[in-house]
């Protein structure tokens, strides 16, 4: 018997903008007329991609088209796509919210979807109603609802309100409930999409932990969407990744989060050089012009060994004569976490004039220190009373490599972000 319990076959689906259904009578005619003689829908060859960034000529889009893929039973697959890539569109599908376009779903198991705050809750209706109702439409009798309900109540921290309508819950509150039923329930397939940033940091940990049991203890079937790349990192072995309504790719989390988060936001040219646009017209008094990344060999460059220094040289623009001006620095890792901070003020710097408004910094990071991986660099220029003058995040990408440390026998693994070179002492 086959092990795959998800399956979606050329699935696609199509909005009208403004409108629910096609919104004029005309068109769901038109399309009734064509259904009935076996021809294919007239609009399904006008619609465009969802392209949020132009305004585009057809009233359809495509919010998805052509997707095509397999989920074995104990998958856990995170779902990973900029704003607008049709991830959440795709959960509506499969857990049949709404209808496809084109293609088929297949599904295996009962579905326990997570969708926004409050999915499948009724406002009036107490917290323990809607734990019993959930279970109900799950189809659970109300015996195994009854044994699994203390276990519910006691993860989602709402005992004292369990019998309260949920309408007079906060946000927080109707999703720690929400994401505890879901979770509890006996569903074969979790679908949940990123209602977890309305959570604490303590409650987010504790919904992936519990996501985790789910998938290896139970052996039941995650589909996880979120921004949040550690968490997708943590809980999923597969990622699908989306870009304007259609699959680019889908494999292993890490390679497919490295694909996700690769550079292409046009601050860069080859040389991996940040360059401010507009420089001239620029009515800031203190600015960054531009910024490039050295090795060892003053070359610019987005590749350094673990052996070797890297240099950042910054050229500013400073128009009046400001003191106490604080540089900035911070490198963070391919999941946006912060993690080295280098700051000091201009005025204690070897500063070098190109000109009266041009100056030029150079910081050179030490070498042995920061762990192969992939980062990015943040920079800013402000005072300590919090005025901030220019900042600029995730530029200047670059990727640091293994040069024969002795971590290499351990390849592939991930030892975090900073290594430390500890004095070691036997008594």
């Amino acid at each position: 018997m086959s092990n795959i319990v998800i399956k979606a076959e050329n699935i696609s689906k199509q909005y009208r903008l403004g409108q629910v259904g096609t919104g004029t009578i005309a068109h769901d005619l038109n399309r009734f007329w064509h259904q009935i003689r076996g021809k294919e829908d007239p609009y399904l060859k006008i619609g465009e991609a969802n392209d949020r960034s132009t305004k585009g000529s057809s009233d359809y889009v495509w919010s998805l088209q052509d997707i095509n893929f397999e989920i074995e039973q104990g998958d856990a697959v995170g779902i990973i796509g900029r704003n607008g890539a049709g991830k959440s569109t795709l959960l509506k599908l499969l857990s049949r919210v709404t209808k496809p376009t084109t293609g088929k779903i297949y599904t295996q198991g009962r579905i326990a979807s997570l969708l926004e705050v409050g999915t499948g809750f009724h406002p009036e209706m107490t917290g323990r109603e809607n734990i019993y109702l959930n279970g109900a439409i799950l189809g659970m009798t109300r015996k195994e609802i009854t044994r699994k309900f203390d276990e519910i109540v006691d993860f989602s921290g709402v005992e004292r309100y369990i019998d309260t309508p949920v309408k007079r819950y906060s946000s927080g509150m109707y999703v720690r409930l929400a994401f505890a039923v879901a979770a509890h329930l006996e569903s074969e397939i979790l679908i949940v999409d990123e209602v977890l940033a309305v959570g604490d940091a303590e409650f987010q940990k504790k919904c992936l932990g519990k996501m985790g049991d789910v998938s290896k203890g139970e052996g039941r079937t995650i589909l996880f969407v979120s921004h949040q790349m550690g968490a997708i990192s943590t809980l999923c072995k597969k990622c699908l990744l989306l870009e304007k309504g259609k699959v680019i790719n889908y494999g292993k989390t890490n390679s497919i989060i490295e694909e996700y988060l690769s550079p292409s936001n046009g601050q860069l040219n080859n040389s991996n050089s940040y360059i401010a646009k507009n420089t001239l017209k620029s009515n800031k008094n203190v600015f960054f012009k531009s910024i490039d990344t050295f090795n060892s060999r003053n070359i610019i460059t987005d590749s350094f060994g673990f052996n070797e220094h890297i240099k950042i040289k910054i050229n500013l623009s400073v128009k009046n004569d400001i003191k106490n001006i604080i540089l900035g620095i911070g490198i963070q890792d391919k999941f946006n976490v912060r993690v080295a901070t280098f700051m000091n003020e201009l005025s204690d710097l070897n500063i070098n004039p190109i000109s009266k408004d041009n100056w030029e910094v150079v910081v050179e990071l030490p070498k042995e220190v920061i762990a192969p991986n992939s980062y990015s660099f943040i920079f800013a220029l402000y005072i300590y009373n919090g005025e901030i003058f220019d900042i600029i995040e995730n530029v200047c990408p670059i990727k640091i490599y293994d040069t024969g440390t002795i971590f290499s026998k351990y390849e592939g693994l991930d030892y975090g972000n900073i290594i430390v070179k500890a004095d070691w002492k036997v008594n």
